[in-house]
């Protein structure tokens, strides 16, 4: 897959905690020039990056991130705040304790209600996979299958560990109804990229592929 291809799927992300109006500004920048499928930035800056990029570029957020064990009513609260101020895709953590206590139901609820709250806007429904067994990773997918989300996704990037090849080929056989899946998290060259794209990726969540084209240019390639 050639970078141009690769760089359309990518999610180009800043979500560092000291980030500031001209790193957003940046990072929005950035996205434009090298034809990114958005920028994905903390809900803060969400009404600032809408107008800085002029609708050039769609504007990704995160709710309930990066523990997810926010009440659902915040976290749709924050969504319906995040549509109001111009975001155009939400990734929303979801609840791992009831994970852990096998209520499905109520994840279920939950991501249903976050994208009522949303709207037509795209919803990514981020699972954490380095904290789950294998048959939560798959009754998830069955989860996110019967929703009204858009994606699953597998990391927030704060956790142990983020993508993983295994986890999305394990998404890809056992995600129903036209789900997209997104991988995130230390995907760190392009080979890695193209290898998740490969695998049954339709997105990527990444702060380094766009550095590593930029890298690529100021060095002659």
């Amino acid at each position: 897959m050639n970078k141009r291809a690769i760089l359309a799927a990518c999610d180009h992300t800043l979500l560092d905690r000291c980030a500031g109006e001209a790193d957003i500004a940046r990072i929005v920048d950035e996205g434009i020039k090298y034809g990114t499928a958005s920028v994905c930035i903390p809900p803060c800056y969400v009404k600032f990056a809408k107008a800085y990029s002029k609708g050039r570029i769609p504007i990704c957020t995160v709710i309930g991130f990066p523990n997810g064990y926010s009440s659902t009513e915040a976290k749709v609260f924050e969504a319906g705040r995040a549509v109001l101020d111009g975001a155009d895709e939400i990734d929303m953590v979801i609840n791992l304790g009831k994970v852990k206590d096998g209520k499905f139901d109520a994840v279920l609820e939950e991501i249903n209600a976050v994208k009522a709250a949303a709207g037509e806007k795209i919803l990514k429904v981020i699972i954490e996979t380095c904290c789950l067994t294998e048959g939560e990773k798959v009754e998830l997918c069955k989860t996110v299958s019967e929703s009204r989300a858009d994606f699953i996704k597998t990391s927030t990037g704060f956790g142990t560990h983020g993508a993983t090849l295994d986890d999305v080929k394990l998404m890809a056989k056992n995600m129903k109804n036209g789900k997209k899946i997104k991988a995130a998290g230390g995907i760190s060259s392009l080979e890695d990229a193209d290898a998740f794209l490969s695998a049954g990726a339709a997105r990527l969540g990444t702060s380094r592929i766009v550095k590593l084209v930029k890298n690529e240019e100021a060095d002659g390639y």
